[in-house]
């Protein structure tokens, strides 16, 4: 029998994406040696982080502070652009609204008050950001203005954002090993000391002062989706890395910590119906500027209750309640030019017609008669003397609807039409680890386990029902420079206690 192989470090990261870096780079940079743990091989390295666009949500005092994480913003683009002002105390009701007020006052305070902070030190690690024009800006009267408080993304996306992360660790001296899959904690009354994984299929120990737990949440599990969430979410369709499954949430509750936050609640969207799993390009959310119907032909959600970014986190759900958990999203011409990157892509499932009658025979699963009735009653009910705008929330809205339509209503009469259908995916989960101010997982007594610290969607507390595009991002970083800063000082505070 072969001998387990022992790594010693000082801290200890499982999980390798933006929360998990973040921990690595801030431990590193507070003075400790670092070994990242990355369950994925290196090609696919970064778990959900890859899987973004690299929205991220910050707060900000208008175009100054917009430059000092963009350096390179130029003249022309602030000229063209209306950026807006974002404030903490928006970003902090934001979160509080969305999650029907209960979002951790704490956790919610500490990601909003320290979100522009965060970014600095994110451009000082080399990470780069541009606007996002086109899906958070569109040109009206000659001038972009932003909505819906996300203003930037990472340079190259997601994959852009990891790779960045990753090159900047490496560069201070962070160790990465690949096919690394944590199974259980090293621990004792004294707290958690290191982590026993599978590297390349052999069982190994790596013995650490401390411990940071950042390897997401179990979206990808279809046992525990049906656990937490309940029936149907076993057919979900399942988005973003295929390794977030769960394991350093089970490694924790193993060894007595808090369970916390919304456990049958997730982000779920709605995408192609067809698309396997973990596919890029699955969601489809120009759903504002037209209408959802289901296999009844019937309208079943208010898509201009709010901002996308606002509402696409829980319209998934509703999606996977309809008859055959499947939709199809209408438009016509006058919206057609609004519709984002992924609807053009090859592998979307499409239709299109010149009549609504036609278009009705080719919506696959759906009551042909009922639909047409449908958009009779809701062309009627549009209101016309209220103007469209996409880039605020316009009040174009219907009237004498059972199912109202609040923002972005056009009636949909000018052809060819446009069709997709889509079903519910799954991104990620809201139940988890409950932590402290400082990033310290908590036990069932609601005391610190000493030198163990968790960051991302590994953490409970933060997201329920629903949640701010671009702020899950904006935690894994807050939580995760918050957790390596800590995990540094507690072996330092330990240190000089033991001498």
């Amino acid at each position: 029998m072969s001998e387990i192989k022992i790594y010693e470090t000082d801290v200890v990261v499982v999980g390798a994406g933006n929360a998990a870096m973040c921990a690595a780079i801030s431990a590193r940079e507070n003075g400790a040696n670092v070994l990242v743990l990355e369950k994925a091989p290196e090609a696919e390295k970064g778990g959900n982080s890859t899987y973004t666009h690299g929205s991220i949500r910050f707060a900000y005092d208008g175009v100054e502070d917009l430059k000092e994480i963009m350096p390179d913003l130029s003249q022309e683009d602030i000229k063209s652009s209306d950026f807006g002002v974002y404030s903490e105390e928006e970003f902090y009701e934001d979160m509080c609204r969305v999650t029907n007020y209960r979002t951790d006052p704490e956790l919610a305070s500490i990601l909003t008050g320290k979100s522009f902070e965060t970014m600095k030190w994110l451009t000082s690690h080399k990470v780069r950001w541009v606007p996002i024009y086109g899906r958070q800006a569109f040109k009206v009267d000659g001038k972009f203005k932003f909505w819906g408080g996300m203003i930037v993304e990472s340079v190259g996306g997601g994959p852009g954002l990891v790779q960045a992360l990753h090159e900047e660790a490496s560069s201070l001296g962070v160790q990465i090993l690949f096919n690394a899959m944590a199974t259980e904690l090293i621990h004792d009354d004294e707290g958690a000391h290191g982590v026993i994984f599978k590297h390349n299929g052999k069982t190994t120990k790596v013995h650490a002062k401390a411990v940071v737990l950042a390897s997401g949440g179990f979206h990808a599990n279809p046992e525990m989706r049906t656990r937490y969430l309940g029936p149907k979410w076993d057919l979900a369709h399942a988005r973003g890395s295929r390794f977030n499954t769960g394991e350093g949430i089970q490694m924790a509750l193993n060894i007595d910590a808090l369970a916390t936050g919304n456990w049958s609640g997730c982000h779920s969207v709605g995408g192609d119906r067809y698309l396997p799993d973990f596919t890029e390009g699955f969601q489809k959310l120009s759903y504002p500027f037209g209408i959802l119907v289901n296999a009844e032909g019937k309208r079943f959600v208010d898509e201009g209750a709010d901002f996308r970014n606002y509402t696409y986190a829980k319209y998934g759900r509703l999606i996977l309640e309809q008859p055959g958990q499947f939709a199809w999203q209408i438009f016509d011409q006058k919206v057609s030019r609004l519709l984002r990157e992924e609807y053009k892509g090859r592998q979307v499932t499409k239709v299109k017609a010149n009549t609504l009658e036609e278009l009705a025979e080719k919506l696959e699963g759906v009551d042909a008669a009922g639909f047409l009735q449908c958009v009779k009653e809701y062309n009627a009910s549009v209101r016309k003397d209220i103007p469209f705008n996409p880039n605020i929330k316009d009040g174009r809205c219907t009237e004498g609807l059972a199912v109202r339509k609040s923002n972005w209503a056009n009636t949909l009469e000018d052809g060819p039409f446009e069709a997709y259908a889509v079903t519910c995916g799954i991104t990620f989960t809201f139940g988890g680890l409950k932590i402290n101010s400082i990033t310290e997982v908590q036990d069932v007594l609601s005391h610190s386990i000493p030198g163990l610290y968790a960051a991302g969607e590994v953490v409970g507390g933060l997201f329920y029902f629903n949640y701010p595009g671009g702020a899950g991002l904006m935690a894994g970083s807050v939580f995760g420079k918050i957790a390596g800063e800590n995990a540094a000082k507690f072996i330092k505070t330990r240190e000089i206690i033991n001498s």
